[in-house]
């Protein structure tokens, strides 16, 4: 298996899944093919050198290349493109542990830059930006012609100096102007909490380099307060990471089995992971909230739990991004990130395009501080990105297990409210107050915890590794 050398990239459609492969990695071309394409090499030199005897203008023909190269990658799929030097050196040292910026996600749709999202409590997501918002001027200057990454650069910055964003959403008749003051964004992506005594709560944001190692940690220190004996595990807009910390956070709750595979065009990319016995430990019930913003390697978290039934899904469908992305080391310090896999869930499953349904079907619906509900947040999807891959079974295979099933097995139970379980006092309670798929999250663990108690009397209760019963 091969090493991954990057993990999150905070620019473009949210998340990519890395492997550094040789470049002498490829599938075989026919003699045609290699013809057909000399050809068109030869009419785009052509094109070249007219313009560059006859354009108004003196021609780059360095920036004109790179334009070429990138417009060829992004007519393949949203998620390859073409890493100039100085943005392969950025996906780099980002992986080291932070980066100095507002904290977005942005995204080009029908050519304007788009909000996908911003980054959980950072100045972007203090400020009020929303997915979909529009960015129309960074700065003043308009985004019109700026890929998202010549608009990271505008966004991005030394620590505690400001930029102005010139915002369109719907519903608004004029611009708003947002000021927000760059900070350092740590990438630091597990936190936990009790949300009752017994009942942990543990939330990752992103799959970083060491995200297996923080969540492993949180649960030893959430063990030390008081035994777990339940964990609601929340990936809620999680865009993903690295795929080996996706595998590994899975391990740590799985005693055995296949976690995910990977089929591409070339052998070396077809691959599986599976996870390794763990003595027993971290079997207790288990709850993943999940929503349309989880995706990729949360996606390979959430489909492993589901397929093995070790746990309950709660909440919306995912993103639905089952693509693997290669990053490629070019000369001169440029990169070629390209999607070269799909990945399939323990039973096969290809979730792209397509999304993971819960278990339990839980709308999103907050509270105002005067208890009016407001509507769930709007986000895109990978089924909504121009030049998505296709998934290859989802003619075929309309449900979400290949294994035959009635329709009511079929169908998921959805909560459109919560029941009236008095919510726990302290830290928890306004967060449980303002978020209703953690509410149902939380009454499920209970029920699951009864279940496991029951039916597995052997265990002693204040060791909290009951596990859960299937």
């Amino acid at each position: 298996m091969h090493q991954p050398i990057s993990s999150l990239l905070r620019y473009g459609i949210l998340t990519i899944l890395t492997f550094c492969l040789p470049l002498q990695i490829h599938a075989e071309i026919s003699e045609g093919e290699r013809q057909s394409t000399y050809q068109q090499l030869e009419t785009f030199a052509n094109v070249l050198s007219i313009l560059q005897e006859n354009y108004v203008d003196d021609i780059d023909a360095k920036k004109v290349m790179e334009g070429a190269i990138s417009g060829m990658l992004f007519s393949l799929d949203p998620h390859s493109s073409y890493l100039k030097p100085e943005d392969f050196k950025e996906l780099q040292e980002e992986t080291e542990g932070s980066f100095s910026g507002i904290g977005i996600e942005v995204s080009i749709e029908e050519g304007i830059l788009t909000v996908v999202s911003p980054i959980e409590e950072t100045p972007a997501d203090r400020a009020g930006l929303k997915a979909k918002d529009l960015i129309i001027k960074i700065d003043g200057e308009p985004t019109q012609s700026m890929s998202p990454m010549d608009a990271i650069k505008k966004l991005r910055g030394p620590e505690g100096t400001k930029v102005i964003l010139t915002i369109h959403r719907e519903g608004w008749e004029e611009l708003k102007d947002f000021t927000l003051t760059r900070a350092n964004i740590p990438l630091h992506s597990v936190k936990d909490s009790f949300l009752e005594p017994g009942l942990a709560y543990i939330r990752i944001t992103n799959f970083q380099s060491q995200t297996t190692e923080e969540v492993k940690k949180a649960l030893q220190k959430l063990q030390k307060e008081h035994p777990v004996n339940g964990l609601i595990l929340d990936l809620r807009n999680n865009p993903g990471g690295l795929l080996d910390q996706a595998v590994s956070v899975t391990d740590i709750f799985l005693d055995e089995g296949l976690v995910v595979y990977t089929k591409g065009r070339v052998r070396e990319q077809n691959m599986t992971f599976q996870a390794h016995s763990n003595g027993g430990k971290n079997l207790f019930p288990l709850v993943v909230l999940v929503n349309e913003g989880s995706a990729s390697a949360s996606e390979i978290v959430t489909g492993a739990i589901q397929d093995h039934k070790r746990g309950i899904i709660v909440g919306t469908k995912t993103f639905g991004k089952g693509s693997v992305q290669t990053i490629l080391p070019l000369p001169e310090g440029a990169g070629l990130r390209m999607t070269t896999a799909r990945y399939y869930t323990p039973n096969g499953r290809s979730i792209q395009a397509t999304g993971i349904t819960p278990d339990v079907v839980v709308p999103f619906a907050s509270s105002d501080d005067t208890g009016k509900k407001s509507k769930p947040p709007v986000t895109l999807k990978e089924a909504d990105l121009k030049n998505h891959i296709p998934n290859p079974n989802q003619a075929q295979e309309p449900a979400q297990t290949p294994e035959p099933q009635t329709e009511q097995e079929q169908a998921p139970i959805i909560l459109n409210e919560p029941d009236n379980t008095e919510i726990p006092a302290g830290n928890s309670e306004i967060r449980l107050e303002k978020d209703n798929q953690l509410r149902s999250a939380l009454n499920i663990l209970k029920s699951l915890k009864i279940y496991s108690t029951a039916n597995n009397k052997k265990v002693p209760a204040e060791e909290g590794t009951a596990p859960i019963t299937e």
